[in-house]
């Protein structure tokens, strides 16, 4: 729509997407142990999968992307799409964009029963309005914004087509 205030172009959101991969690809570079890719429900499970597959480009190390599912006004309950341990696993949660922080931090609540190797977090775009203690650990692009500006990422057949400010 061409009224609409974009912030990244399909085209400067893949680049982000394999720039945040090679990021995690550094971190984890001779460290074979399984990484494991939480998406947080819907764009954020886009954005695991393409930093997943971009990921798997670099390291040789086995990749499971699942997905996360939670009310982000409400988040009392996470349901993983996949029950498995966590134990010794490096775990990344994914989301499409970090608000107040409160999202990732619930996120992170079924991993607690667990202890995985790492636990990193990572979002295409964040705005700098933090209610809670959690910064992400690879951002895509950094934002500062109204509190009454939203950010809305665009996804269309499990591709990532742009994100701008509503």
């Amino acid at each position: 729509m061409a009224n609409r205030n974009y912030i990244l172009s399909k085209e400067e959101a893949i680049h982000k997407l394999k720039r945040l991969a090679l990021e995690l690809a550094e971190e984890l570079s001779g460290d074979d142990a399984p990484v494991v890719i939480i998406g947080i429900r819907n764009s954020g499970t886009v954005i695991a999968e393409k930093v997943g597959k971009f990921l798997q480009e670099h390291i040789p190390n086995r990749i499971d992307v699942i997905s996360a599912a939670l009310d982000k006004t409400h988040p009392v309950n996470v349901e993983l799409s996949s029950a498995m341990n966590f134990d010794g696993l490096h775990v990344v949660v994914a989301d499409d964009v970090s608000n107040s922080g409160k999202t990732l931090l619930y996120a992170l609540k079924p991993l607690l029963q667990y202890h995985p190797r790492t636990i990193r977090t990572l979002v295409l775009v964040e705005r700098m309005h933090k209610l809670f203690p959690v910064k992400p650990d690879h951002v895509g692009l950094s934002m500062a914004t109204t509190l009454q500006d939203h950010i809305q990422v665009e996804v269309d057949n499990g591709e990532v087509t742009g994100a701008y400010i509503a």
